[in-house]
């Protein structure tokens, strides 16, 4: 299981990426987070904090 971005519902707010406590979240050049799947622990940390609902584990 991994965290998913939801590129439609992301605001490039970075609060998620400010979360993961492992740095498996960052922002690409257009502002929409991407999640590293190999560093992702599934903790869920980053979908408590995402104000637009813009994560899923999957």
């Amino acid at each position: 299981m991994v965290a998913v971005i939801i590129a439609e519902n992301c605001v490039g707010c970075a609060t998620c990426v400010d979360e993961c406590p492992v740095e498996a979240i960052s922002l690409d050049g257009g502002n929409i987070a991407v999640v590293d799947e190999n560093e992702c622990t599934d903790c869920g940390g980053c979908i408590d904090v995402c104000p637009t609902e813009a994560i899923e584990i999957e």
